[in-house]
């Protein structure tokens, strides 16, 4: 590895208030590096120097880099001779060359936001804390919607004296948003794992957590985790299509939960046990339908076996779709019930029909008796897994026909009576209309089948396209349920969706002249629309889509 050996022009004399090293990790990524660099120098005096790692790019990486740090004294750009296979050793090259009394992680093709490194460092200085964490949001490109990452850690400031003590802390894997004492991690020997290891965060985090550091938090936004679910490469964590990603996650969480037991600290492998099912195991079987047979076969035997190492106490503490989830593929040598599982991994989840009652207990299927559904009985209503069945009519405008499937009685006793459907402009989450209706219990199917209350009601498409605006690419449109119940109760439910109306139409518009709206199912299966307006608008669609 060498570091760019030009003379640079001479800089500003730093100041005493310099104390940040903002390590920079770049391979191939030439059209946003420059940006994820200057982000970093446009943060102000706390950073002493940015040090940008080129792990052996082929596409003019190190050249662009070369050349901004001709005009930027603070950056150093350190070029590796032979590409690392991973994240972690340019992470580590970039620790090692490191002078600030501070360090900090940023991607390629990330950014950090105005005031992070000085809200973070101010933290740890008032706290005397070796790490300080910040909110991070992942930013939906190009649509810009921003999706906070585990805002439940970051919502207000907090001070935790010991992660022991606050094991919920596991659950935020990433490096980047975070800043870290030098001494602290040489002082604890710790580093990133070298070579071609995915999710090497993972690894590092709980490195950090198990030498148990004072830690401060604050809800200030410091890092913006670019997604962009349509580049020609996808990123490490989105890449999710073979199965060896898979092998990966399942390798590196192992690796931290047995970070945490050699350290003794048992609460927080438990916590890290919880999480996995919770997050990683859900985010998965929510894509797997979308998968080949092959690929199902081979993730679904990876995923027993880990299982299988898992604690009875780790089941029971995960949230109650997730330990389901887990106790299905448990069971089950093989895959099956793949649009249950999809459905069920959701956010919100919904546990589809048939509703199984063996001995008065409610069971996955007869197939499967052993695999209880615990605590359905005893949810709150608003936290049961209801589904509400959503078909777009094939003729009406806009017109949605509705179906709410009963969950072992527990929606029978509450009394279901009105629906309010409400729709949010996913990038922004503009709220459009909300739509009433009454609910009219039907009678059941068949003889000792659940319940289920109907409803219909007519979209004011026109209203989702504001006057004067038209939309040139069409604009994803969200829908959600909230039912309100005899007892007082009440819960809200996504929109399962259904039925041979999820096709395009071209819709006459006394406001736009004309709609084109899609019934579309997501990949967990809930109900969503695109809508485009104007004669212009829908013609350059349709010229895009003859083109392929």
């Amino acid at each position: 590895m060498k570091e760019a050996l030009e003379p640079l022009p001479a800089g500003p004399t730093i100041t005493p208030s310099a104390q940040v090293s903002v390590v920079v990790i770049a391979f191939n990524d030439v059209a946003h590096v420059c940006d994820a660099v200057r982000s970093a120098l446009t943060q102000g005096d706390t950073v002493t120097e940015v040090i940008a790692v080129n792990d052996a790019s082929t596409d003019g990486t190190g050249a662009a880099l070369d050349d901004l740090a001709r005009s930027a004294p603070r950056l150093r750009v350190l070029h590796r001779e032979r590409n690392s296979g991973g994240c972690g050793t340019p992470r580590n090259d970039g620790l090692r060359a490191a002078t600030g009394r501070y360090v900090m992680f940023l991607d390629s093709d990330d950014v950090l936001p105005p005031g992070a490194v000085g809200a973070l460092l101010t933290a740890a200085l008032e706290h005397d804390a070796p790490v300080a964490a910040g909110a991070c949001v992942r930013r939906e490109l190009p649509a810009h919607r921003d999706v906070p990452w585990q805002p439940g850690l970051y919502r207000e400031p907090a001070v935790h004296e010991s992660a022991e003590a606050s094991p919920q802390l596991v659950r935020d894997t990433l490096c980047v948003n975070k800043l870290y004492a030098r001494s602290f991690l040489d002082g604890h020997n710790i580093t990133f794992p070298e070579g071609r290891f995915t999710y090497e965060d993972f690894v590092f985090t709980a490195r950090v957590l198990a030498a148990d550091p004072r830690i401060a938090t604050i809800p200030d936004s410091v890092y913006i985790w670019h997604v962009r679910r349509s580049a020609a490469k996808q990123s490490i964590s989105l890449d999710r299509t073979d199965v060896a990603n898979w092998q990966a996650r399942i390798a590196a969480h192992r690796a931290s939960v047995q970070i945490f037991k050699d350290a003794g600290l048992k609460a927080l492998a438990h916590a890290a046990s919880t999480k996995f099912l919770d997050h990683d195991l859900r985010m998965y079987v929510r894509e797997l339908h979308t998968r080949s047979a092959d690929y199902r076969a081979e993730w679904w035997s990876l995923a027993r076996d880990y299982l299988a190492g898992f604690e009875e106490a780790d089941l029971r503490a995960a949230r109650a779709p997730a330990r389901w989830l887990a106790r299905v593929v448990l069971a089950s040598p093989a895959p099956q019930d793949l649009d249950r599982l999809t459905q069920l991994a959701a956010r919100p989840g919904r546990l589809l029909p048939p509703y199984t009652e063996i001995d008065g207990r409610a069971v996955w299927s007869p197939d499967l008796p052993d695999v209880e559904l615990d605590a359905i009985g005893s949810k709150p209503t608003h936290r049961l897994p209801v589904t509400i069945d959503a078909e777009p009519c094939v003729t009406g405008r806009g017109v949605l026909r509705l179906r709410i499937h009963d969950l072992y009685g527990r929606l029978a006793a509450a009394g279901p009576q009105s629906i309010d459907i409400e729709l949010y402009r996913r990038r922004d989450e503009r709220r459009g209309p909300v739509h009433t209706a009454a609910l009219t219990r039907a009678a059941p199917a068949a003889a000792g089948s659940h319940a289920c209350w109907t409803a219909e009601v007519a979209l004011d498409l026109d209203a989702l396209v504001e006057p004067g605006e038209h939309c040139a690419d069409p604009e994803p449109w969200d829908l959600m349920a909230q039912v309100s119940c005899a007892n007082g109760a009440g819960f809200r439910a996504s929109l399962r969706a259904k039925g041979p109306g999820l096709r395009r139409r071209v819709l006459l518009s006394r406001r736009h002249l004309v709609l084109l709206v899609q019934p579309y199912a997501t990949t967990g299966g809930a109900l969503s629309l695109r809508v485009a307006s104007g004669v212009r608008s829908v013609w350059r669609i349709a010229a895009r889509r003859l083109r392929r």
